[in-house]
């Protein structure tokens, strides 16, 4: 058994079975190539299917040594996944994880901008470029709708219902939900449909993607980062942010104005309650509001 062969057939059943996104596929791949490549290292011609937990505690011990815990506990549970799978297809008998713990998760809060913070950062859009458009559009939507960034470049034309208030967003795992959007959101993509990007010569695979490069391609990940890199120096932001940060903002100041967890929840495509959940820890005043709004005791005096 050859660990290309058995990654590949993995990375299969991660597409087909699970419905992974390719970025997900990737992370999973990338955690078993480690494990491979430490193997190789030290000199062992051991098969996937011949690694013991001793082989494991290894890894993990050379690995701890380079990267944080929350990175361990993610390799850890990508190989574990991996190796569930061998068990499945009756390929092995006994996962080499099963006794194996995961270190134990440091919660970090997200960076947040302030509505003023997100103003200034359109604002130093310059105006004079052929993408200032079509960049105002994509920090109002990443903003707006709270989308992550594969979700905003993979943003289709036919994906908008402008008439019914919502876009319709592909999410991990090829799931969909539909989010609604702002008028002010919409007039700044209209703004960019009918002008800078009509002006593109559009490749036909790429016709109905939303937001296009000036060579009329669909946008990279990369690009994006440094459009809001880029944006976040200008404006003399020193916050260390990325375009997650405006999904991480557009949940906060929900949470802030009222919204419910559940809500949050549904809106940003969490499968569970518990990932929304980190929001709550974000802003003190929100958690004394509805202290304030629903405890019996609040309104004693």
């Amino acid at each position: 058994m050859k660990w290309k062969d058995s990654i590949n057939d993995f990375k299969d059943y991660l597409r087909i079975e699970r419905g992974l996104s390719n970025n997900s596929i990737l992370s999973y791949e990338n955690d078993l190539n480690k494990l491979r490549n430490f193997i190789k290292k030290n000199d062992k011609s051991i098969k996937p299917n011949e690694v013991t937990s001793e082989i494991i505690k290894e890894f993990i011990y050379h690995v701890s040594k380079e990267i944080k815990s929350n990175s361990q506990s993610r390799i850890i549970s990508g190989i574990r996944s991996f190796y569930d799978y061998l068990l499945f297809e009756k390929i092995i008998k006994f996962n080499p994880l099963t006794n194996i713990e995961s270190p134990k998760l440091t919660r970090k809060l997200p960076s947040t901008l302030s509505e003023n913070e997100i103003n200034i950062m359109i604002n130093n859009i310059n105006k004079n470029k052929k993408e200032a458009e079509r960049n105002v559009a994509i920090i109002e939507t990443l903003y707006g709708c709270g989308l992550r960034v594969s979700e905003l470049i993979g943003l289709k034309i036919s994906d908008l219902f402008f008439e019914e208030d919502f876009i319709k967003v592909t999410g991990k795992g090829n799931k969909q939900r539909l989010v609604p959007i702002s008028k002010v959101n919409k007039d700044y993509i209209n703004l960019y449909i009918s002008n800078s990007r009509t002006k593109l010569k559009i490749s036909s695979n790429f016709s109905d993607i939303l937001f296009l490069n000036r060579r009329g391609n669909s946008l990279s990940r990369a690009m994006i980062f440094t459009i809001i890199k880029n944006l976040a120096k200008i404006s003399g932001i020193e916050k260390n942010i990325s375009p997650h940060t405006f999904r991480h903002s557009f949940a906060t100041h929900l949470l802030e104005n009222g919204a419910d967890l559940k809500t949050i929840q549904q809106l940003l495509g969490h499968e569970s309650i518990t990932t929304t959940e980190i929001y709550m820890h974000l802003d003190n005043k929100a958690l004394i509001k509805v202290m304030a709004k629903f405890h019996p005791r609040s309104n004693i005096t």
